[in-house]
């Protein structure tokens, strides 16, 4: 006697559907459309989650060389001033200081200059 596998199968099938609903045509509706479409999907999602993290990095990278210029320096000769003066931001916080607190920016940027 044989093991029909009907329902285990309808849901497996109702997951991946309901996974993908709201996507056009067939992708939202037809199993094997609707599988192609998930699997893309999460393909592109494991992707673009490493990629964010370099294009964010070379935003920031943007906005601290913009904003370094703006006081008369450039962003490595900026990096490689903070490290001399054993100041200890990243790009991320450096960024945002640089966006959020022109001030405070002016201030890391001398004291990095000073340091060189």
């Amino acid at each position: 006697m044989r093991v029909k596998g009907g329902t285990v199968t309808r849901r497996r099938h109702n997951k991946i559907i309901s996974a993908v609903k709201g996507q056009y045509g067939s992708r939202g509706r037809l199993f094997r459309r609707s599988n192609e479409a998930w699997l893309k999907s999460a393909w592109y999602s494991y992707r673009d989650r490493r990629t964010r993290k370099r294009d964010l990095r070379r935003l920031w990278i943007t906005r601290i060389n913009a904003a370094a210029r703006i006081h008369g320096t450039s962003y490595s000769r900026l990096v490689h001033g903070l490290r001399q003066a054993n100041i200890a931001l990243d790009r991320k916080v450096l960024a945002d200081i640089a966006v959020r607190d022109p001030r405070t920016f002016a201030d890391i940027v001398q004291s990095a200059l000073s340091a060189s």
